[in-house]
């Protein structure tokens, strides 16, 4: 059986491939799934799937309408995904339920460090010769609060390191994290963390409930000088609120891995385009602010647990087995 898999990076490529030898054949297409794209898929019953894929009720009717089955995605995060009417279709649904959490805690770390001692700002300079230090001062995070929103196992390891920084930890969660309670770590409202915290990160799952959780009046109660860092989702955060935070001239700095309206723009290459979306425009327009493009889980050991996890995920689905990556069984 062939796979098809969408919205494969060059540096992925050659991982997919070679975690499918033996198995299956697989073909890979840089191309995103899509309404427009969903065609391609016709004649495959099992297809591979990133995180920025559209995979709402019409797109999901085209793929059944050509035969797919099955979809594997290659994410932890499924809010792409229209379970319900999947499951309406017939179609098995995996993810990737976990994969290093390290990859996008470090990550969320490299932003917060960029933005607190300007790095990006002096890297531009120095490639101009310019070597001056005029407003590239940052701040010991040692001695200062770490507020962490979310504490599972990407939210652990960051406190982790918050930890080895000497810093002082505040969380905020459904279910307290022992781990991070043994590392002192004191549990408090949402309110009081952004309030006290030097630092924010944000490590919770995209879910209506969870929708814009940093909205106008959360950024309101965090400090002037407090930093900010998403490595996500884009949802988590009202960009529309932050900009106008920012126009304020609130925030040491923020770090977004993430981006709300991300889909048709981040993974690909915009650069000879004019941006239609005027928030994103304004956003990267801010001396302070730092914006990547959802690389956070990508490292060759995460990408890695990813493709192997997928690869499991379709061949448990041939062997009519269930795993807790399955988000809709096989009907």
């Amino acid at each position: 059986m062939e796979i098809l898999a969408f919205g494969v990076q060059a540096d992925e490529k050659p991982l997919i491939q070679q975690a499918f030898r033996g198995h299956h054949e697989v073909r890979c297409l840089d191309v995103f799934l899509n309404e427009d794209t969903a065609p391609i898929a016709a004649g495959y019953e099992v297809i591979s799937t990133s995180v920025n894929a559209e995979l709402g009720a019409a797109v999901l009717e085209a793929l059944a309408a050509g035969g797919t089955r099955m979809i594997a995605q290659r994410s932890t995060g499924f809010n792409n995904i229209d379970l319900k009417a999947a499951e309406r279709l017939g179609m098995t649904v995996a993810r990737v339920s976990y994969y290093s959490p390290y990859s996008v805690a470090e990550f969320a770390w490299t932003l917060a460090m960029a933005v607190n001692r300007r790095i990006v700002r002096a890297s531009t300079r120095t490639r101009d010769f310019d070597f001056r230090l005029d407003g590239l001062m940052g701040r010991d995070l040692r001695g200062r609060t770490a507020g962490v929103l979310g504490t599972g196992k990407i939210g652990e390891a960051f406190t982790r390191i918050a930890h080895g920084f000497g810093m002082r930890l505040l969380g905020w969660d459904v279910a307290e994290n022992p781990v991070c309670g043994a590392l002192g770590m004191e549990y408090v409202p949402k309110e009081r963390l952004l309030a006290e915290s030097d630092l924010v990160t944000l490590h919770v799952p995209l879910m209506p409930e969870t929708q814009h959780l940093i909205d106008a009046d959360a950024l309101k109660v965090m400090k002037d000088d407090a930093i900010l860092v998403n490595s996500s989702r884009g949802g988590l955060i009202d960009t529309t609120a932050l900009v106008d935070e920012l126009r304020a001239g609130r925030f040491a700095g923020v770090g977004l891995d993430v981006y709300e309206a991300e889909a048709g723009l981040f993974f690909l290459d915009k650069s000879l385009e004019a941006i239609e979306d005027d928030t994103l425009a304004r956003l990267v327009t801010f001396p302070n602010v730092l914006v990547t493009s959802h690389q956070a889980y990508y490292t060759v050991d995460a990408v890695g647990q990813i493709v192997d996890a997928t690869v499991r995920n379709v061949l448990d689905y041939r062997a009519g087995r269930r795993s807790e990556n399955v988000l809709v069984p096989r009907s």
